[in-house]
């Protein structure tokens, strides 16, 4: 549940879109080609997921997707 806690306070939000904003640039500029492409693509998951305040593991963790909807604690 921390860690949940932790994605869906700011910090974890900003940081997961930075990761995916350095995922995309690193991919398009610095790769390139085909293998690039797919980095950058991957990079869209940890930024959508961040502006969403979204957590793909939400499921195994057995809490919310939804940051928002997390119990405080």
């Amino acid at each position: 549940m921390r860690f949940a806690q932790f994605m869906a306070s700011p910090l974890g939000r900003g940081g997961r879109i930075l990761l995916g904003l350095a995922l995309l640039l690193w991919g398009i500029r610095g790769v390139g080609g085909v293998l690039g492409w797919a980095i950058a693509i991957a990079g869209l998951l940890p930024l959508t997921l961040g502006i969403i305040n979204g957590c793909i593991l939400a499921p195994f963790l057995h809490v919310p997707f939804r940051g928002a909807d997390l119990p405080k604690s």
